[in-house]
């Protein structure tokens, strides 16, 4: 991988970790939506929601490296620059995707404690947020769902942005990210 010395590129490790947390994104849907293939109580079924849950929670624990990333290495700059508007917009909606990787899976993780089934993780248990609680857990449920849902929407916004400028604006904000040879 060339590493980029231009200042136009974000770090190799930053890079990196946002296509490791786009293939969890991925992994997390498609384990939630193919699940219903298959009848309830089946081993196949459940095998599908606990990658759910084990892929949502490793997201949780990178989603804080990518945060140190961030502030280790801030972006480099879009050029030609954006108008201030965008510039607000892009940072509502970084911010809203953090909100994401860290609130859903904390989610998840409180949805499973209040419904008093184990957290799996890769072999291991982890330890409930909280106790046992059945109308608390049906109402993490549905905020949890509701949530699950909007990130559909703003995956797509953040990926749609990421074309638009490449294809449209025709600036480097799509290169910025990509590994490799800068522009």
């Amino acid at each position: 991988m060339h590493i980029d010395t231009t200042g136009n590129h974000y770090h190799r490790a930053s890079i990196a970790l946002h296509w490791i947390m786009l293939a969890l994104f991925v992994g997390v849907y498609a384990t939630i939506e193919l699940r219903v293939l298959f009848e309830k109580g089946t081993e196949t079924r459940e095998l599908m929601k606990n990658l759910h849950f084990m892929l949502g929670l490793s997201m949780f624990g990178l989603v804080w490296l990518r945060l140190a990333m961030r502030i280790k290495y801030p972006a480099p700059p879009i050029e030609p620059a954006p108008p201030a508007s965008q510039e607000m917009l892009a940072k509502l909606a970084h911010v809203a995707l953090y909100a994401l990787m860290i609130g859903m899976p904390l989610a998840g993780w409180l949805l499973l404690s209040a419904s008093g089934k184990p957290i799996p993780f890769f072999g291991l248990e982890l330890p409930a947020l909280i106790g046992k609680n059945k109308e608390l857990a049906g109402q993490i449920k549905e905020v949890h769902e509701f949530v699950g849902t909007l990130g559909y929407f703003l995956i797509g916004a953040h990926a749609a942005a990421a074309l638009f400028h490449h294809y449209i604006k025709r600036d480097n904000t799509l290169l910025r990210m990509l590994p490799g040879k800068t522009q």
